[in-house]
């Protein structure tokens, strides 16, 4: 499979970031074991996940997913060979939350100790923290790539002007910057990204990994009407989308599909791969068929005129 630059941090990943946002939720840890096993057997060794994940599942505290993570890193011996990427901020209950020196201390050496490894790759703000000076949280994660914890720093959740703001910030007192943006980012969701963030990023030059790629599960074509979404833990997001627009890029989507011989899902993909700035989208999968789909996407060449026609079909109306 062929790498791509991780914006200006001088890491080339695969063209698709494994989310791990299912492990420990849909996927216990021998099912995820299995995805990571295919995973990276299909060469798809540039993995997300959050201390946060997943702390909505009743009973679990967070760091559920990182830890599953870590076990499979320890029995398989593949730490060097997989980017590893985690993020931290958000709430995790118990006032475990934030920005703030102190807390992204403790939280980098949770994250270290579940994963098992030494370091991180791409250490994540997982949302922006306006409680904490954004030069205290830039000063606190320069400690930890000097430190040998952290190699590069991305910022996820952020509003254009604040993203603007933290790479000024950066620039002006010698800090380290954020290199990638985790933006919510696919088809179906285009206008914020696009009006707000994305004129930040071509200025500095950041990686994009668009989250949520797949719109919830809705641009692989499987939820149609209201009635597919039943009894799906991971579909109730794409109700949103049964509408006129959710129902023309689904058909725009089908038409590709059926001119490439491929799959909605792998044409969603490569769309957004062609995407200005955008590296790696981040998809999760909970069945081996799923990386298929994942693999696919990188190999498939969209024309100029079919990514046009897919751009046109997807952009909202107020724009």
């Amino acid at each position: 499979m062929t790498t791509r630059p991780l914006g200006k941090t001088g890491l080339q990943v695969p063209p698709i970031m494994l989310g791990g946002n299912v492990f420990g939720w849909t996927l216990n840890e021998a099912d995820s074991f299995r995805i990571l096993d295919a995973a990276f057997d299909a060469g798809l060794t540039f993995i997300d996940t959050a201390d946060i994940y997943s702390t909505w599942v009743p009973g679990n505290k967070g760091g559920e997913s990182e830890t599953i993570i870590g076990n499979w890193l320890a029995r398989t011996g593949k730490r060097n060979q997989v980017t590893l990427a985690t993020k931290l901020g958000m709430d995790m209950g118990e006032g475990r939350q934030g920005l703030s020196p102190l807390y992204m201390e403790k939280a980098v050496e949770d994250s270290l100790r579940r994963l098992q490894t030494d370091h991180i790759d791409l250490y994540q703000a997982h949302q922006d923290d306006p409680n904490t000076p954004l030069e205290d949280t830039l000063a606190a994660f320069t400690v930890l790539i000097q430190k040998g914890k952290v190699r590069f720093i991305g910022a996820s959740n952020y509003t254009g002007a604040r993203l603007k703001a933290a790479m000024d910030a950066s620039a002006h007192g010698g800090l380290a910057s954020y290199q990638t943006l985790q933006p919510h980012y696919n088809m179906m969701e285009r206008q914020k990204y696009e009006s707000d963030l994305a004129p930040v990023v071509a200025e500095y030059g950041l990686g994009v990994i668009p989250y949520f790629s797949l719109a919830c599960g809705f641009l692989t074509g499987k939820y149609r009407k209201a009635a597919d979404l039943e009894g799906k833990a991971r579909g109730g997001g794409a109700g949103q989308y049964l509408n006129d627009r959710g129902r023309a890029v689904l058909a725009a989507l089908d038409a590709v599909s059926a001119d490439y011989q491929s799959t909605p899902a792998r044409v969603a993909l490569a769309w957004l791969m062609t995407r200005p700035n955008v590296t790696a989208p981040i998809t999760s999968a909970t069945k081996i068929e799923h990386l298929t789909d994942f693999a696919e996407a990188t190999r498939l060449t969209l024309s100029q005129d079919t990514i046009d026609q897919l751009t046109a079909a997807s952009t909202p109306a107020e724009s």
